[in-house]
């Protein structure tokens, strides 16, 4: 006679998940999104191919909007509007690795603020860890980023610029932007669904601090007050560090970019739990 094992029982209490500590909250995400893999992959796949489906020339939009921004600034250089300084290397080549960088990290944020939205039919229908959400959206980016980083590095072949050594530590440079774009992300994603009005406020500022990262032009400036904002812009040190790292192998500001680069980490720790404990309630006001 064969011994019937018990069904496993799923017991909910309210508020559960703020029972959990901060690490055991940390595990649990972590321990989730590893379970969630394959669910991971397949978003992915039908998300990326599904993207350029219609589109008449498909994929060739990756190194097609990249190259309109280029002429873009290139354009404002040759008129004298724009006068970037002494960069090192040829302008167009300087701009187009700058703005990729800035470009990548509005992506980890923009990935990390549609993590309930992107997938609020499946949100509603079907019960599995959303915070794989965040994971997908961002994979998808890199596989766009890095399908138009090749462009990239060819440009800067064309121009007689031979990327350093150093590049092979870019995935880990560009770490604490990812930390520090999907924990804005996650915050606006959870504020925005009461308050619409942060996501505006949030993207206009964004654009505000493009101008006082030094993608555009030269840091070695004369306005002291433009020194100033650029000396306090976390993004200086972050952004600039992965665009340094691709062109002179070294970073923008070593001491800079590591308390940036912690206080990245720190940031997303705290708003991933955030998302977590209260992502039932944001749910909710979804309906």
């Amino acid at each position: 006679m064969t011994k019937k094992t018990d069904p496993s029982i799923t017991i909910y209490k309210p508020n559960q998940r703020h029972e959990l500590g901060f690490f055991a909250t940390w595990i649990v995400m972590t321990r989730n999104i590893i379970n969630s893999r394959e669910l991971i992959l397949q978003l992915f796949k039908r998300d990326f191919f599904g993207a350029y489906k219609k589109s008449f020339i498909g994929v060739a939009w990756v190194f097609i909007s990249p190259l309109f921004g280029i002429i873009t600034w290139v354009f404002f250089q040759m008129t004298g509007v724009l006068k970037p300084g002494d960069v090192g290397i040829p302008y167009p080549a300087y701009i187009l690795i700058g703005t990729s960088m800035w470009g990548l990290f509005m992506g980890f944020f923009e990935a990390a603020k549609a993590t309930l939205s992107s997938g609020q039919t499946l949100v509603m229908q079907v019960n599995y860890p959303h915070e794989a959400l965040l994971f997908q959206q961002t994979a998808q980016l890199l596989a766009n980023f890095l399908i138009s980083f090749s462009m990239n590095i060819i440009v800067l072949l064309i121009f007689g610029v031979i990327p350093s050594w150093q590049i092979i530590f870019l995935p880990i440079v560009i770490l604490p932007l990812f930390f520090l774009g999907a924990a804005i992300g996650l915050i606006v994603s959870m504020i925005s669904i009461v308050a619409v009005d942060l996501d505006r406020i949030v993207s206009m500022g964004f654009g505000l601090m493009m101008y006082t990262t030094p993608l555009i032009y030269s840091d070695k400036i004369d306005s002291q007050f433009i020194r100033w904002l650029i000396q306090w812009n976390p993004l200086t040190y972050l952004v600039c560090s992965a665009r340094d790292i691709i062109i002179y192998g070294r970073l923008y500001n070593t001491t800079g970019f590591f308390i940036c680069a912690g206080i990245s980490f720190l940031l997303f720790l705290i708003s991933w739990r955030l998302f977590y404990i209260s992502e039932n309630t944001i749910i909710e006001r979804m309906v």
